[in-house]
């Protein structure tokens, strides 16, 4: 059995469904994030979880244990919220000693494990400082100290690096995830931000209108996105329309706007219409003789480590993105020929579909 379990979990305000029937099982030490537009149900999800919010339906499983209509304080879990909620009265080591002073802790076992959590995100010099004498970054090592320091089954983290600077972020991303490795605590992680779900997850369930559409790997949701909605909402993608015009044992061709195109997937059907995605960084750069399709530059831009170009083709307009390797870029309205790799094009559906476990 796993750790926690989700069974048809469910939401609803009168006539509004925020979340409906939701299925997700987490192993003991796995790090899943809720990923998703604003609106989807993912933060709904998460106060279920912790008991913020009652379910209209449905089970939370932790350990075996039935916790749906169980009060916040009972579960023991860990909760790291969007704004920290440190106490401003409070000093570092009285905010993370908190949870620990109501649940009777006696004092030298309290002063111990405050120690150990506050060294444990590299903040023991700073116990007697006010979260106004930190900066944003140090207030959110206090928050996940104050969460971990309870030794809680689940750590809930809700939108926890939203507050922070692009440089920072990415920083505390590798830092939580560090923490979260060497601790073991399973954790649920809300966020709306694609990058941060793909690079810290063990799983990722990309929820839209409160339904999870995909539960898979980063990797796998990334490169098999289900539908439209998860490839373009996981990364960039160029999606177009084709028809089915052959298919033998290696695979597929399609008509799309009168170019013939080859996939790998043999399981289509001829004179099926499908919708095609491919990836940006997929797209290369190519000699004439060696080209898939022939299209011109109409906009670039420098993201620093690589290039975004717009290119008008036969196919419509198509994304590239190319590593800035230091050479001088494309210009505008320069022609250019494009290849990519046999597995790269990857049919899509068009609509929601069950989500799919991996």
């Amino acid at each position: 059995m796993s750790f926690l379990q989700l069974e048809n979990l469910s939401k609803h305000y009168g006539d509004f469904t925020a979340v409906e029937k939701l299925n997700l099982t987490v192993e003991k030490g796995e790090f899943v994030s809720l990923l998703g537009p604003s609106g989807c149900g993912k933060t709904t999800t998460l106060q279920m979880i912790a008991g913020f919010v009652d379910a209209s339906a449905g089970r939370v499983i932790l350990d075996g244990r039935d916790i749906t209509h169980e009060k916040p304080n009972r579960r023991g879990l860990g909760i790291v919220f969007q704004s920290y909620a440190l106490f401003p009265h409070m000093t570092v080591s009285a905010n993370v000693s908190f949870g620990l002073e109501m649940r009777q802790i006696a004092p030298a076992e309290r002063a111990e494990r405050v120690r150990k959590a506050l060294a444990l995100v590299h903040l023991d010099k700073f116990g007697h400082r006010y979260p106004r004498e930190l900066s944003g970054g140090q207030r959110q090592r206090v928050a996940l100290a104050r969460a971990l320091v309870i030794e809680p089954p689940v750590l809930l983290l809700d939108e926890p690096m939203s507050n922070l600077d692009a440089k920072l972020r990415e920083d505390m991303q590798v830092e939580l995830r560090e923490i979260q490795r060497k601790v073991g605590t399973t954790t649920i992680m809300v966020t709306h931000d694609q990058s941060e779900a793909l690079s810290m997850s063990d799983r990722v369930v990309v929820m839209d209108a409160g339904c999870a559409i995909q539960i898979a790997k980063p990797f796998d949701a990334y490169e098999n996105p289900v539908n439209q909605f998860v490839s373009q909402f996981v990364g960039k993608a160029n999606l177009f329309e084709g028809l089915v015009a052959s298919v033998n044992r290696q695979g597929s061709a399609l008509n799309v706007h009168g170019q013939l195109l080859t996939t790998c997937d043999p399981t289509l059907q001829i004179g099926e219409r499908v919708t095609l995605c491919l990836r940006p960084e997929k797209l290369e750069r190519c000699s004439p003789q060696d080209e898939i399709i022939r299209g011109r530059v109409r906009s670039g831009m420098f993201l620093g480590n690589q290039w975004l170009y717009h290119i008008d083709t036969g196919l419509g307009d198509l994304l590239a993105t190319w590593q800035n390797c230091g050479n001088a870029a494309c210009s505008n309205g320069e022609e250019v020929s494009l290849r990519w790799p046999a597995d790269a094009l990857h049919i899509v559906k068009r609509e929601h579909q069950e989500a799919q476990h991996g």
